[in-house]
């Protein structure tokens, strides 16, 4: 599983055979800008959802994969689960996604994804480090370290799984701990910072390829990512060779210039910007005669002038 956030990332997650797209809220840091992902907004999501379910429809694959939608910050902790099921029909009818993606495993998110299955909405789990969480947990910071906390990122699978949730998600968890859950389970498990013992895995579009852009998430690159590519680096460099072949003229050269005219319209081009030129010479020799002559009329108020010389007599 890898993240897409727009058009053209989808497209390419497509074509590379990924088996799942998640668009995941994590867009509101490598592509809107913020700190975390809590400022995200559902309509937002689900501009982006749209846009990647089109870059998957065009990237004329065989076998398109499975788009997960995110189901952002403040749209399905309710206790009243109508609220959920509602804002999920959303990403389903509207944004075309196969299933959507609900962060925790407490007894009323679990209520919450029960209540989304039974209304037909496939629902993916996800537990540990939930980043929707981040103003509780004091950070984005490992979880599970402990036998006590371990064991309750375990029940909560756990009670997501019993819920009907057809995956879960585990991100920074120890590696026992993720094997461990994943042999409890009879769902597939996808792993983010948590190990090889998972079913699957997921990382972010951005991280993966070295193209971050966030500044804070720059200097924090998670040290469970690996990067395949340095794509940020290569586009830097395409920008400045740009700035550079602008400033020197070298950028366009005749042959980014491949726009023609036929000779005789270039010949009737050319006569006319000569009747132009003529038309303008003599709107310029008109209107300069006429400023002349209202500089010289205020000259002569200014300093007297007749009218002047009429009231002294």
């Amino acid at each position: 599983m890898v993240t897409a956030y727009d058009y053209p990332s989808a497209m390419h997650v497509a074509r590379a055979g990924i088996d799942i797209v998640l668009v995941g809220d994590s867009l509101a840091m490598v592509e809107l800008g913020h700190i975390t992902t809590q400022p995200i907004t559902l309509d937002a999501m689900l501009h982006h959802c749209q846009a990647v379910r089109r870059g998957v429809q065009q990237a004329q694959v065989q076998e398109e994969p499975l788009l997960v939608g995110d189901m952002p910050f403040a749209s399905y902790e309710y206790e009243d689960t109508d609220v959920a099921l509602r804002n999920a029909y959303r990403f389903i009818q509207e944004a075309g996604m196969d299933a959507v993606k609900l962060e925790g495993g407490s007894v009323a998110r679990a209520r919450t994804a029960r209540k989304l299955v039974e209304g037909g909405v496939a629902v993916m789990g996800h537990v540990g480090l939930t980043p929707q969480a981040i103003s509780v947990l004091g950070g984005f910071r490992a979880q599970g370290r402990t036998a006590v906390r371990a064991r309750a990122i375990l029940d909560d699978a756990l009670r997501l799984q019993d819920a009907g949730c057809f995956a879960i998600v585990l991100e920074c968890v120890p590696s026992n701990v993720a094997a461990a859950i994943t042999e409890s389970l009879e769902i597939p498990t996808i792993g983010i910072g948590a190990g090889g013992h998972t079913s699957g895995q997921v990382l972010v579009f951005h991280d993966m390829l070295g193209m971050t852009s966030h500044p804070h998430h720059e200097q924090f690159v998670p040290k469970f990512c690996k990067r395949y590519a340095q794509l940020g680096h290569i586009i830097q460099e395409g920008l400045q060779e740009f700035k550079r072949d602008v400033e020197s003229g070298a950028f366009p050269s005749d042959e980014y210039a491949p726009y023609q005219m036929k000779e005789n319209e270039r010949r009737d081009f050319e006569a006319l910007l000569a009747q132009d030129q003529e038309e303008r010479e003599t709107q310029h020799l008109a209107a300069a005669e006429k400023y002349i002559q209202t500089d010289e009329y205020e000259k002569l108020h200014l300093y007297g002038g007749d009218e002047a010389t009429e009231k002294k007599s």
